[in-house]
């Protein structure tokens, strides 16, 4: 079988004046978009025009819901509880939904952003917090998230899972990414991260920082915009891809073929 990937990326992630990455050029490069919903960055005309864009370019549109968090872009720890949890994330997807709606589309996929993106995957009761309002509201809906207590939740409710790839991310021998507040969390190496981008997905592993290679699932590849080279580089793994035998295709489509194998296997 011919293997499958989504590519998907972080947009709409300025507020008012200020902006961040370069939402035009990784635009033409995906098939899916994490688009944020003001908490952690976006406004309602951001979130408008990124939604609108999404459309014209045939991208999926994805909720990118975050702790309550401007000033520090989402990636600080909140004591919140599991029930604000819950709801400040429906509240996020709910916003971006009537955008979705506006534009002739809807929301296909939540990704939690990140901080709130670490938590989930080892707390259960913000897994399940997500996973609450992600049922209540759409249960259609994709959960994006690594391996780990969100999957697993999402799995046990009946909610389909996209599994992320982050290859410019360093991963731990257990599968989970190391904190950015640690050394050699991400890795600026772009022939490096063109290399880790074509294991995951075509033999799904990962080399991880104790020098082991870690077994990962790979349904879409997390691309960054926001940094010196990233455009240039995200370009690079999509062709490198391409040239390796890999279909670029939806996030729905990688998850159907994946169902499809498993029912013949």
């Amino acid at each position: 079988m011919t293997p499958m990937v989504d590519l998907v990326a972080d947009l709409g992630e300025g507020f008012g004046a200020y902006t961040m990455g370069d939402d035009a050029a990784l635009l033409e490069l995906l098939t899916s978009a994490n688009v944020a919903c003001g908490f952690h960055a976006g406004d309602p005309r951001i979130m408008d025009a990124t939604v609108r864009t999404c459309v014209e370019k045939q991208v999926a549109v994805g909720a990118h819901p975050s702790f309550p968090d401007l000033a520090g872009f989402g990636r600080r720890a909140m004591d919140l509880t599991p029930e604000e949890v819950r709801t400040d994330v429906l509240y996020q997807i709910g916003a971006l939904q009537a955008f979705a709606v506006a534009h002739g589309t809807r929301v296909h996929h939540v990704a939690p952003h990140g901080r709130l993106g670490n938590l989930v995957a080892v707390r259960a009761d913000y897994a399940r917090a997500v996973v609450d309002a992600v049922a209540a509201l759409d249960e259609s809906l994709i959960v994006l998230a690594q391996d780990g207590e969100l999957a697993d939740a999402a799995r046990a409710r009946g909610l389909r899972v996209g599994i992320v790839g982050i290859a410019d991310r360093a991963y731990r021998a257990d599968g989970t990414l190391v904190p950015r507040s640690e050394p050699g969390a991400v890795i600026h190496d772009p022939d490096e991260v063109a290399r880790r981008t074509l294991r995951m997905v075509t033999e799904g592993v990962i080399h991880s920082v104790d020098g082991t290679d870690v077994q990962v699932a790979c349904d879409t590849v997390l691309l960054h915009g926001d940094s010196p080279g990233a455009i240039a580089l995200a370009a690079r793994i999509r062709e490198q891809l391409l040239v390796a035998g890999v279909e670029i295709t939806s996030l729905d489509k990688v998850l159907t073929g994946k169902v499809l194998i498993g029912r013949d296997s």
